[in-house]
């Protein structure tokens, strides 16, 4: 059996059991006294994570932004990122600086900074962020805790990434921003720990599907998604051809970057205080589910995964 045959979740999961059971959150979670530092670290390469379109800058742009999201989703402020690259030698210069550029000035728009980091050579160009957030014990938000009853919700609109791959395979540049310039929700995840309303919280990077079934099997619980009040990205009523290829969209393709949690129902008003969200269902006992024009269907675990 190979990496191919099980996929990235299945991986995880036996590399999660060897080390000794890791909790399966956005970031690694460090007690100090009455607060948390959690961690968290993504590496990119550039033949399976950047689309061919992206600039050296958007390169740099996006590889500071899927770090800093994982520290929006616990409700973290940013310490800063570190930076570790592979470059291969024959890459021009000017064009690592741009890369660099990128990802200065993506830190710099979420207030912090890149504290280090290493460089070596590589044949693929490859980046690994290391990012750092503090956040206080009460308010870490975790992706455990959801419960029967609890209001689903997100920030922002939904499929605009997934609408962006469409939009490079036919030429159209103007609507992929959304994928290749992603925007963390820094500031929606802070605002929403501070509420005490949240029962639990991830990032969607990976499509909406599969962060359901991540969100359900940390807290036990299932959810049930009301398709009429999702909130689709302009980009996705621009290039979808039918409502199925814009749920795809929604459901199974990564790189939007939004929030995904769950609320206490009587604290939903305390919540739309501190950013602006769409409910978009409700937590139930089990099973994932999309109800539509009275119908109840099951979402499948489907999303975007390395090694599938």
């Amino acid at each position: 059996m190979r990496f191919h045959d099980i996929g990235e979740r299945a991986l995880i999961s036996r590399i999660a059991d060897i080390l000794g059971g890791i909790e399966k959150d956005d970031c690694a979670v460090i007690a100090l006294d009455d607060e948390y530092l959690v961690v968290s670290t993504d590496i990119l390469h550039r033949e399976t994570d950047f689309p061919d379109q992206a600039t050296p800058w958007q390169i740099g742009w996006m590889s500071a932004a899927v770090n800093l999201s994982d520290i929006a989703a616990m409700g973290a402020e940013p310490l800063g990122i570190l930076i570790a690259s592979g470059i291969p030698p024959e890459t021009d210069v000017e064009l690592i600086d741009e890369i660099f550029r990128g990802i200065r000035d993506c830190v710099e728009a979420y207030g912090t900074e890149v504290l280090g980091g290493d460089t070596d050579a590589h044949r693929e160009l490859t980046l690994c962020g290391t990012a750092l957030g503090l956040v206080s014990r009460e308010r870490i938000l975790r992706r455990r805790g959801a419960r029967p009853g609890d209001l689903l919700c997100t920030t922002g609109s939904l499929g605009g990434a997934g609408a962006g791959l469409k939009a490079l395979e036919v030429g159209r540049f103007d609507l992929a921003r959304r994928l290749l310039e992603p925007r963390p929700r820094v500031q929606e995840g802070m605002a929403l720990s501070r509420t005490g309303a949240v029962t639990a919280m991830m990032d969607n990077s990976d499509g909406l599907a599969l962060s359901l079934h991540d969100l359900a099997e940390a807290g036990g619980t299932g959810f049930i998604v009301d398709y009429d009040r999702i909130p689709l990205a302009d980009e996705v009523r621009a290039i979808a051809e039918s409502d199925e290829e814009a749920l795809e969209m929604v459901l199974s393709a990564g790189g939007d970057f939004e929030l995904l949690f769950t609320v206490r129902e009587d604290m939903i008003d305390e919540a739309r205080k501190a950013c602006e969200l769409s409910v978009i269902g409700r937590a139930v006992e089990n099973g994932i589910w999309l109800e539509r024009d009275g119908s109840m269907m099951p979402i499948p675990r489907s999303g975007y995964e390395h090694g599938s």
